[in-house]
């Protein structure tokens, strides 16, 4: 994926012993060399191969994790951060080897500014952990993807979900950083102002940088206030393409939707099977909106005249918060039961995104694609904001269908470029969709993204092997 001037070269076992006894002297028993946890550390979600780094270590502060980066930067070893290893793209592996730091024991959060609308937290909190935590002030953290990811590797990765149509993408709730550099400073890239016109926009250079620029410690998020009422419903359609048609008018005519969400009929079936739903299997749209009980009420009954005008109907609504839950958290579960539609196969999930206005013809082309295909490969997408994803189950064992897979990921990525959209919406790019990127951004962009890394990492040893393609 990168040429032999561009790749840095893996540590040879001097140079492994050497930094393992420094990690050693310096955290003791929160440097791990057992093959177990090794390989925990490498990328275990999907089909890219296993690739796990030389040691993990455990730090618990900004402080440490700088003392580490320092420690493998004098020796030239790679560092991987890694958050809860939930990436779908290989962003954890460590293909030439290194030091895995892992962010689990920086737990704190740090400060909650109620009146501000803000908090700052260390990179290991979760969202789930910071949602519980905030809930008895009555507010939350909106951004959701399906995993309970920590919220470092959601900025790294630049993680969004099924709220991102009404309150955005992580790079829209990320105020400041706290940012360990590959020299081993500790930077902080802003501050708790929520607009600022002084100096590089440092944050947004590394919201999404997954971990190839700097190691994330500390974020100040932006925060919401839960809704006084939220009603939540699936409708069906005769198809795909209806679904989407009806996404786009709702977007279209600034309906305030806070989720709307697209199953197809095959992942219907595998979320019926998984999470005892009993939905019809056809496609769905579940949705949810939030506001005040009279707001909730119009904004429902407006959506439900927008479906019928593409043959949606016979909604069922969700108004108790376990009856909430319990939908979304079968929509959260997708990846999961979509293994039950082919038991024993692997899943290899990806997903694009594209301009609203031509999310029904490539929802469309990807179905039949699909269908030409042969594959078993239900989609589900956030696609108020033209976002979705397929998830193709095949054996690993039978090459020929591997080809047909990694044939049809193809396709799916240059339909979704060709249509002015990009190759990854959420998941970001790993190591897996960096053959994508020249296409998308053009062969200036990437030159300027190199010159970017080349000044912030010189000795190339932040989480080599991701996210840039070889200079053209």
């Amino acid at each position: 994926m990168t040429t032999a001037a561009e790749r840095p070269a893996r540590p040879d076992g001097t140079t492994v012993a050497a930094v393992v006894a420094a990690l050693t002297q310096r955290f003791g028993n929160r440097l791990v060399t057992s093959k177990a946890v090794r390989e925990q550390h490498g990328h275990t979600l999907t089909w890219i191969p296993n690739q796990p780094p030389d040691a993990v270590v455990f730090p618990e502060s900004s402080e440490e994790v700088a003392e580490i980066v320092r420690i493998c930067a004098a020796h030239r070893m790679p560092v991987i951060p890694f958050g809860t290893g939930t990436s779908l793209e290989g962003h954890v592996n460590a293909p030439y080897g290194g030091v895995s730091i892992d962010m689990s024991r920086m737990k704190r959060i740090i400060a909650v500014h109620a009146e501000d609308l803000d908090c700052t937290v260390e990179a290991g909190v979760t969202r789930k952990e910071l949602n519980e935590h905030l809930r008895d002030q009555g507010l939350f953290f909106p951004i959701d993807p399906g995993a309970d990811a920590s919220l470092g590797g959601m900025a790294a990765t630049r993680a969004s979900g099924t709220n991102a149509v009404r309150y955005g993408t992580m790079k829209d709730n990320v105020l400041a950083l706290k940012v360990v550099t590959p020299a081993g400073e500790i930077v902080k890239t802003s501050t708790r102002a929520r607009k600022t016109s002084a100096g590089y926009d440092l944050t947004r250079l590394f919201v999404g940088s997954e971990g190839t620029l700097g190691v994330i410690t500390e974020l100040t998020l932006r925060l919401a206030g839960i809704p006084e009422a939220m009603s939540a419903g699936v409708c069906p359609f005769p198809s795909v393409k209806a679904a989407c048609d009806a996404v786009i008018a709702t977007i279209q005519m600034g309906l305030p939707v806070a989720r709307i969400e697209l199953l197809d009929e095959v992942m219907i079936r595998g979320v019926n099977l998984h999470a005892k739903l009993g939905l019809p299997e056809t496609p769905m749209l579940f949705v949810e909106f939030h506001g005040t009980e009279a707001s909730v009420k119009e904004q429902a009954e407006r959506f439900g005249e927008i479906a019928a005008e593409f043959g949606g109907g016979d909604f069922q609504w969700a108004t108790q918060p376990e009856d909430r839950s319990r939908l979304w958290q079968a929509r959260h579960d997708a990846y999961w039961a979509a293994l039950a539609l082919r038991p024993g196969a692997r899943s290899v999930a990806t997903d694009v995104c594209v301009p609203i206005s031509r999310l029904a013809e490539c929802v469309d082309e990807t179905k039949r694609d699909i269908e030409a295909s042969g594959l078993i490969a239900p989609i589900a997408g956030h696609v108020g904001d033209g976002n979705f994803h397929c998830q193709p189950l095949l054996d690993l064992d039978n090459r020929e269908e591997v080809e047909r897979v990694k044939g049809f990921i193809d396709r799916l990525v240059r339909r979704a470029i060709s249509m002015g959209g990009t190759c990854t919406g959420e998941h970001g790019v790993g190591q897996k969709k960096i053959a994508y990127l020249l296409d998308e951004h053009g062969a200036p962009a990437i030159s300027l993204m190199h010159t970017l890394k080349a000044a912030l990492d010189p000795l190339k040893i932040m989480n080599p092997g991701k996210l840039l393609p070889p200079l053209p």
